[in-house]
Parts: C-alpha cells; sequence; structure tokens
C-alpha cells in the first residue's frame, strides 16, 4: 500500500482498500487501549497536551508502575516528567548511559575520539525496566536506532513522549515545514510536495 500518496484518503469514509480487513480484530486489552484512546481524543480533541493525554491514558488502562528510558541530554526534562508522574503513578527511570559500557568495547565510533565514553545502552535499558515490572515505558529522546533496540526488549508496551533532534529542538518535523529542507537537504521542494 502507499496510502501515503492517496490523493482522497476514502477509509476516513468507510471505504476499504486493503485485504485485511477480516483479520483485524480488537479484543482484550487491545480493545480496552482502542477504548481510552477513543475517550481522550473525543473528551480532550485540542485541548491536553501529549504528557497530560499520556497520563490520562495510562489511568485508564489502571497502569500503577511507568517507566521511563531517557537520553541523558535530555535529564533536566526527565526529572520534571519523573516527579509529573509520581504525582500518579510509581516511576521508574533509566538513563541511556546505564552500565557504564566503553564504546571500544564494543568498536564503535565516537564522539570524542580520545578516553572513556560511555555506549548508549538501550538494550540495558529495556532489561532494567523489564526486571521493575513497569506496565508503560516511555522513550524520551532516544537516539534513533536505539528507539527501536528499546522497543523491541521492551517487555511491556512502549510509547514515545519525545523524539530527538538535536538540530530542531527535538521536533522532527520541523524539517517537511521548512522549505529550505524540503529543497536543500531532501530534494523535494519542486515535487508538489506542500502542507
Amino acid at each position: 500500500m502507499q496510502c501515503a500518496l492517496c490523493e482522497h484518503k476514502k477509509c476516513s469514509g468507510g471505504k476499504d482498500c486493503s485485504t485485511i480487513k477480516a483479520d483485524v480484530e480488537y479484543t482484550g486489552r487491545n480493545l480496552e487501549s482502542m477504548k481510552i484512546s477513543a475517550h481522550i481524543e473525543s473528551r480532550y480533541y485540542m485541548e491536553k497536551t501529549r504528557l497530560e493525554e499520556l497520563i490520562l491514558y495510562a489511568g485508564g488502562m489502571k497502569y500503577e508502575k511507568i517507566g521511563i528510558a531517557f537520553c541523558i541530554g535530555l535529564e533536566k526534562e526527565a526529572k520534571v516528567i519523573h516527579e509529573i508522574l509520581a504525582q500518579d503513578f510509581k516511576v521508574s527511570s533509566v538513563c541511556c548511559k546505564v552500565c557504564g559500557i566503553d564504546k571500544d568495547s564494543y568498536g564503535l565510533e565516537k564522539l570524542h575520539n580520545s578516553g572513556f565514553e560511555a555506549v548508549c545502552n538501550p538494550v540495558g535499558q529495556a532489561l532494567v525496566l523489564n526486571e521493575e515490572q513497569t506496565d508503560l515505558n516511555v522513550i524520551l529522546g532516544l537516539c534513533i536506532g536505539h528507539d527501536i533496540l528499546f522497543t523491541s526488549h521492551s517487555q511491556e508496551p512502549v510509547t514515545t513522549l519525545a523524539v530527538k533532534d538535536r538540530v530542531l529542538a527535538h521536533n522532527p518535523l520541523g524539517a517537511i515545514y521548512s522549505n529550505y529542507y524540503l529543497k536543500h537537504r531532501f530534494n523535494a521542494g519542486d515535487k508538489n510536495v506542500s502542507l
């Protein structure tokens, strides 16, 4: 499928362009998740921030313990979010540098060429939160690739609160809202790409 290129999106009106409709079924926790999400959207559309929605969702799902896997570059933000979530939930947070493993141990390139440099450890973050028996894990600014590894090793559901983008103040969509980036970085400025 290439839904992103579709001009009409008739599925929003009920048309089925796929072959999977008969295979889609929401039951149990999946159905509960869909109900909570629909409730938040219908009651608070354009009113609640993503952080507020996270709190509403986790409460609606009756989660008791939330894990935060964060980038050390967002440690201040992680502390604030930890404290906010701790008003309603038990919270475990784990920094990307957990275990203090040297990049040399895996032959990884370094940001600075000399001395010890700790590797980001998304698998370690997942293992820590798995041991903590969290109900939901929240990614806060993990590097590209590290977010994927964390998600694949987490035993519990994962949501992303913030995506790392060091150039665009952690707003990756800013790149497609900028004509400069579209034209000069992505070679897309002259191809009827518009928002």
